[in-house]
């Protein structure tokens, strides 16, 4: 399998690049939509970036129009969006797919290392999703947008939290600062 760091990605703005760039550093890898009903989670993302940035922690969202049509815009218009609303700053990546057949080498990597997603809320977004009459994704898949990984700084997926934990959430925050501990 492929280390983290050397899978290509493109950024938001379409170069060629990989997370290389961040060895070294705590990666918050989430898949984001901008027509989500989790969608203000980009405001808690930026201000984790913010808090977090200057010890060493880099989140990185990677739009993905995987759940129900929730991220249709361009590359482009998701930057603007997110931008424009959220004043977001942290490393935004070009639109990728994080399921089924198509799904992205980032996401298989993601999800083979970590196959279950922690949930902190109750009841499960699992269980959320089923009382919408959305039948959701069977483990290992990602079952939502803002689904979130965390990166320890030599590239091993450490954690995975499902996409109703905030990234503000107490059991996030101690994760992260548990990576940035080692």
């Amino acid at each position: 399998m492929a280390s983290i760091y050397e899978i290509p990605v493109k950024k938001i703005t379409g170069e060629d690049a990989t997370l290389g760039e961040y060895k070294g550093k705590v990666l918050v890898v989430v898949n984001v939509a901008s027509k989500c009903g989790l969608t203000a989670q980009y405001e808690a993302l930026e201000k984790l970036y913010e808090t977090y940035g200057p010890k060493g922690v880099v989140v990185v969202g990677f739009p993905a129009n995987d759940f129900k049509q929730q991220e249709p815009g361009t590359d482009a218009e998701i930057q603007n969006f997110c931008t424009a609303n959220f004043g977001v700053k942290f490393p935004l990546y070009s639109k990728i797919t994080v399921v089924g057949t198509d799904k992205n080498e980032l996401y298989k990597t993601l999800i083979a290392a970590q196959p279950k997603a922690t949930s902190v809320n109750e009841p499960s977004w699992r269980e959320k999703l089923k009382g919408y009459g959305i039948e959701p994704n069977p483990e290992p898949e990602i079952l939502w947008n803002f689904e979130k990984f965390i990166i320890a700084k030599n590239g091993e997926v450490a954690a995975r939290f499902a996409p109703d934990t905030t990234p503000d959430a107490p059991e996030f925050v101690k994760a992260i600062e548990a990576e940035l501990a080692k």
